[in-house]
């Protein structure tokens, strides 16, 4: 009797050690690329509305060690990005837009810059980048997504 319950209890815990192994392999893989540049992703460059100036800036960004994510589109003479912080990093959000706006305008000189974290404009952002992949966009509907998006920036400020 005493053997069965041993056998029991044992595979009762080798079943639990492979419960709690296989539960926590896959959480470990959503955590790596979570922090990896994988995060950001690249817009097509094709000729009607080169987006590699975006793409660049997303790079450079990201490079931060402050911020998780970002979304950047732009037009022949603007470029407007939204990034996401850390949680901690919430309390110096305007510090950090700053940082990142004056670092873009270094690079972009010819580029009028626009950096925002507020949440709405990065999941606009998000929608642009998103019909620029699917090439769902002309250059005025482009401008005038981002005339928008800057009106919402102003009524935020």
């Amino acid at each position: 009797m005493k053997d069965k319950i041993t056998t029991l209890k044992n595979l009762l815990f080798i079943i639990m050690v492979i419960g709690f192994a296989s539960g926590c392999n896959g959480n470990q893989n959503e955590f790596i690329q979570g922090n990896s540049t994988f995060g950001i992703s690249q817009v097509h460059t094709s000729k009607p509305i080169d987006q590699s100036v975006a793409n660049h800036a997303k790079e450079k960004i990201i490079a931060k060690e402050d911020i998780t994510d970002v979304k950047a589109v732009n037009t022949d003479k603007e470029l407007m990005a939204a990034i996401k912080v850390e949680n901690f990093d919430r309390f110096r959000l305007k510090s950090i837009e700053k940082s990142v706006k004056s670092d873009l305008e270094k690079i972009y000189p010819d580029y009028k810059v626009f950096v925002s974290t507020d949440k709405k404009i990065f999941w606009e952002l998000e929608k642009v980048e998103q019909r620029l992949k699917k090439n769902d966009m002309n250059k005025k509907n482009l401008k005038n997504d981002l005339n928008k998006l800057k009106s919402l920036m102003k009524e935020q400020t």
